[in-house]
This record gives C-alpha cells, structure tokens and sequence, in this order.
C-alpha cells in the first residue's frame, strides 16, 4: 500500500465559527408577551423549546400551553386569537417568524391554548 500525505490536515479544514456569540433562547421574554396579550389573570401551563434550523435559518420551535382564567375568559381568548399570526414579537436578537393556535378549549371560567410558535435567529 501507498501513502500520501495530502496536506489536509486539522488545521487545513475549513471551519464554521459563528460571527459573534449565540443569542439566549427567546422563549422567557415571548411568555411575558403572551401573558400581556392575554391580560390577567392568566398562567403559562407548559412550554418547551427545542433548536431549530434550515439550510438558511438558526432558531428555536416553541410549544406553549396558556391558561386564561375570568369570567370573561370567552371574550379574552377571543381577542387573544384575533390577529394572533400578525401581531408584533418584539424579541430581541430574534424575531416570530411563525405563530399559530393549535387548539383550545374552554371550560367554564378558564380557556386553555395550545400554541406553537417558530423563532428565528435575527443576525
């Protein structure tokens, strides 16, 4: 057998390193902008985030669970859902490029929505 040293070394790989350092996952303030949607009384019941990514695009897929409580939760929820997909995210160092109501229920004095929501990085 040959052997040839091609020069393709660790040092000859062509890395991909970030411009600047990563932005903090934006699911903290988008909860506190839901809840402000919502008005109060109202409780974030569940949420998860989970990296996401396109051959373009860095982000974070979120699934979230709000409770809207009151005896005006029916009207509340209603205008929480009205225009939900143009609202304005204001995150910094990302933005909402995707956000729906999956589901909801209401029982009583309390509504319940599922949403899920795609952030992307803003670089």
């Amino acid at each position: 057998m040959t052997s040839a040293d091609h020069g393709f070394g660790p040092s000859g790989l062509v890395r991909h390193d970030r411009q600047g350092a990563r932005q903090p996952d934006p699911l903290p303030r988008l909860l506190e902008l839901l809840l402000a949607r919502a008005g109060a009384p109202s409780t974030i019941e569940r949420a998860t985030s989970r990296p996401w990514a396109s051959a373009l695009f860095e982000g974070r897929r979120h699934i979230i669970r709000l409770r809207i409580d009151g005896a005006d939760c029916v009207d509340r929820r209603a205008a929480f859902a009205r225009d939900l997909d143009i609202a304005e995210w204001p995150l910094s160092g990302h933005f909402v490029a995707d956000i729906s109501l999956d589901e909801d229920a209401i029982d009583g004095e309390q509504a319940w929505l599922d949403l899920s929501a795609l952030t992307i990085e803003d670089w």
